[in-house]
């Protein structure tokens, strides 16, 4: 398990509300486009990532997290395994606190570069699954 319940929960909930999300374009039969929907809908500014530098859900894209002229606290990575740990590099580069690497993409050597960096990270799962469920822990225990 790459990220345990307490890494899930600082980086959804204390790391900061400006994420990138790399891969996210205006098509709406990828899973960025619904995930960016959802982490919008829980207070979170999204910023999309990718070649084509779209305007998603109201928000001006960047062809890259370098090319983002103000901080990100976390970076949403939705590009294939063999691509991510070159985007966690630059999610160090950029100065953020964290990494979320979706369902499916997995890079331990990404990982530990990350972590070893400092940056807060989570491998293999979905922002949209956690944040409902952090929302709802959050509700019953008050």
């Amino acid at each position: 398990m790459y990220g345990d319940e307490a890494t899930v929960r600082r980086i959804l909930t204390e790391l900061g509300d400006t994420w990138a999300v790399v891969g996210l374009s205006s098509n709406r039969q990828r899973a960025a486009y619904g995930v960016a929907a959802v982490l919008q809908r829980f207070g979170k500014r999204v910023v999309p990532v990718h070649p084509k530098a779209e305007t998603v859900h109201g928000e001006k894209g960047y062809a890259n997290l370098a090319d983002i002229p103000f901080d990100v606290d976390v970076v949403d990575v939705f590009v294939n395994s063999d691509l991510a740990g070159a985007v966690a590099d630059e999610a160090v580069a950029k100065g953020a606190k964290g990494v979320w690497f979706q369902l499916g993409v997995v890079d331990e050597a990404a990982w530990d570069r990350t972590r070893a960096a400092g940056l807060e990270m989570v491998m293999d799962r979905c922002p949209a699954i956690e944040i409902p469920r952090l929302s709802h822990h959050r509700v019953q225990e008050s």
